[in-house]
């Protein structure tokens, strides 16, 4: 008994020391971090919301590391393909992802490999930026009020439609939802590549209105060219005081992009912390705060454990939504 008492506390100490060994050199590695240039994975569009925020974090943290962090945009079906690049990155810490809202609470089965589940597919770094929903329509149309939207879908079931940049993306989610919480039919108008071709046929009238955020909408809200009739966060922004909110219209109505900075699974947690504790910094900075408060963007700092209880809450927020397009698809 006593022999074999001894062969399980070397064991133990063996695999104690290795532990401590593996913990040593991921302290060590992380101390030299980065070496090299970073790479920030974007699935979305250059110019949409998402592709701003990032590239925001990128210089940030170029800023403090002292290193180039390189913002590459890989765009398309509904957000996988980013996916996949940031999946076959080796797990070194010199190859980040900022996935969108969309790419994890994406229908199951509407593009490969999505939706992503954390810590499943990656593992959770930190929060970065909100950008709540606006709603935002050509002066030809002839309304000025979200009211007047909801009045004129409801003279017009089915006609009126409204742009989005992709299905199963936010802007499509977030039409769903008003239709539901409206009692309205909507004609969906899905565009790919950004949000300046559905702007523009918004803006001459050959689209109703736009669901986006603020920054992929900002040259044509301040040319005139658009008008924005709502926005969908929780109270009113204070950087659009005149803006009124969906939900003093439609009680409890909130929908805001987000993105939560991620690396592969595998990534050193030496290096996810002090990854974690520089986007913090960037985060918090207030300059940055203030240059992406006026492009509808709302930064908040999360631990790696907080951003990941976070994007499964919101998993399960949007699923009565998800179940309602799924059903409606069936039955067209």
């Amino acid at each position: 008994m006593r022999r074999s008492r001894g062969r399980v506390a070397i064991a133990r100490d063996c695999v104690l020391g290795w532990a401590l060994a593996l913990a040593a050199a991921d302290a060590v590695l992380a101390q030299g971090y980065p070496a090299k240039p970073v790479t920030i994975i974007c699935d979305a569009a250059a110019g949409s919301t998402p592709d701003v925020d990032t590239r925001f974090m990128a210089e940030g943290l170029g800023k403090i590391w002292g290193q180039q962090v390189i913002t590459a945009n890989h765009p398309g079906a509904g957000g996988s393909i980013g996916a996949r690049a940031a999946a076959e990155a080796a797990p070194d810490g010199y190859t980040l992802y900022m996935p969108s809202l969309a790419t994890f609470i994406a229908q199951s089965g509407a593009a490969p490999n999505l939706p992503l589940q954390l810590p499943r597919d990656f593992t959770a770094i930190g929060f970065t930026a909100a950008n709540p929903m606006f709603f935002a329509v050509s002066p030809s149309l002839g309304i000025t009020t979200l009211p007047e939207l909801i009045a004129l879908a409801r003279k017009r079931p089915g006609e009126i439609s409204y742009a989005t940049t992709g299905v199963g993306r936010l802007s499509h989610l977030t039409g769903e939802l008003l239709q539901m919480r409206a009692d309205i039919k909507l004609l969906l108008v899905p565009y790919s590549g950004g949000p300046a071709r559905a702007v523009s046929d918004v803006a001459n009238g050959r689209v109703d209105f736009i669901i986006e955020g603020y920054s992929g909408l900002a040259g044509s809200i301040k040319s005139g060219l658009l008008k924005p009739i709502a926005v969908a966060a929780a109270e009113r922004l204070s950087d659009f005081p005149d803006v009124p909110t969906v939900a003093e219209t439609i009680a409890d109505f909130a929908a805001s992009g987000w993105q939560v900075m991620v690396a592969p699974v595998g990534t050193p947690d030496a290096i996810i912390q002090k990854v974690g504790v520089d986007l913090r910094k960037v985060v918090d900075d207030p300059e940055i705060k203030q240059k992406l408060g006026r492009l509808g963007s709302y930064t908040n700092h999360m631990t790696p454990a907080e951003a990941l209880a976070y994007v499964q809450s919101e998993q399960s927020r949007w699923r009565p939504v998800l179940e309602k397009i799924a059903a409606k698809a069936k039955s067209d």
